[in-house]
């Protein structure tokens, strides 16, 4: 008969070898442009070994966290969701450059998300964020600008997908485009911000106070808790991309999206041309 340890052993054997089966079909999906049947997999799935899989199969090592993530959620009494995003992926919009192109292959959407993305000012471990509250945390934070994130989905079944699912496909992410004018981070009235998405050169769409959290950077102490805890030391530099402004905007292949927040900076990209 099988000791309890030797049970618990076989079981975490099983759950990496899962992991690294779906992790690997969605890695396959992403670099083809294909999409994956999540029928395929079981949906009870460990979502944090799920993503610890995807990362190292990217280069991380435990200790040190990753140095870009997205966080955030549909309101402040709900979970938050947070995901590391793999450095590749995110790109940098500089100031009256042409938009950046994303010539990584669309799997199944061209989602946008208008956001705001924070970079922490210094190297933090988790005694260290254990110390802060809702008040201090704004002290570790040292600049804030616009970003854009490209929704895709590897899965079939796309965004109607069980959450786990969505989680482990690391919040159905595409890619990053971050703004290369960085402002200085400062309390502001979140409530009066606006938010500008061109799509493809046609009706420009403004937001007013739209974020779901009322404030970017509610998700500050939950995600750096998360970080430290799971992950590692957040070093100094890190960027977290808090969450979406505009809802999912749909663009088309080949279009332009050029985002803008007033006082804080702007930043374009383009999809690639469908084949």
């Amino acid at each position: 008969m099988y000791s309890i340890s030797k049970c618990i052993e076989y079981k975490m054997i099983v759950a990496r070898s899962s992991a690294l089966e779906i992790i690997t079909a969605l890695r396959h999906a992403r670099a083809q442009g294909s999409m994956v049947d999540v029928t395929d997999f079981s949906h009870d799935v460990d979502v944090l070994a799920h993503l610890q899989t995807a990362a190292s199969m990217d280069g991380w090592r435990k200790g040190q966290a990753p140095k870009f993530w997205k966080s955030g959620g549909p309101s402040v009494d709900r979970p938050l969701f947070h995901a590391p995003l793999p450095a590749e992926g995110v790109l940098l919009h500089t100031r009256q450059h042409p938009p950046v192109r994303m010539t990584q292959p669309v799997c199944s959407l061209h989602g946008v998300e208008a956001e705001i993305a924070l970079r922490i000012g210094q190297t933090l471990d988790q005694q260290q964020v254990l110390a802060l509250d809702s008040d201090s945390v704004h002290s570790v934070v040292d600049a804030m600008t616009v970003s854009i994130e490209w929704v895709d989905s590897r899965w079939k079944q796309q965004l109607q997908s069980p959450l786990s699912m969505l989680q482990i496909d690391r919040l159905s992410h595409g890619g990053l485009v971050v703004a290369d004018m960085w402002q200085p981070y400062a309390h502001r009235d979140w409530s009066a911000q606006i938010c500008r998405v061109e799509l493809g050169g046609g009706q420009t769409h403004v937001f007013q106070g739209s974020h779901p959290l009322g404030n970017p950077s509610h998700v500050l102490l939950p995600w750096l808790l998360h970080a430290t805890q799971h992950w590692g030391v957040v070093e100094a530099g890190t960027v977290v991309t808090t969450g979406s402004w505009c809802q999912i905007l749909h663009a088309l292949p080949g279009q332009t999206v050029h985002v803008a927040f007033d006082e804080i900076g702007e930043a374009s990209m383009q999809f690639a041309q469908a084949h």
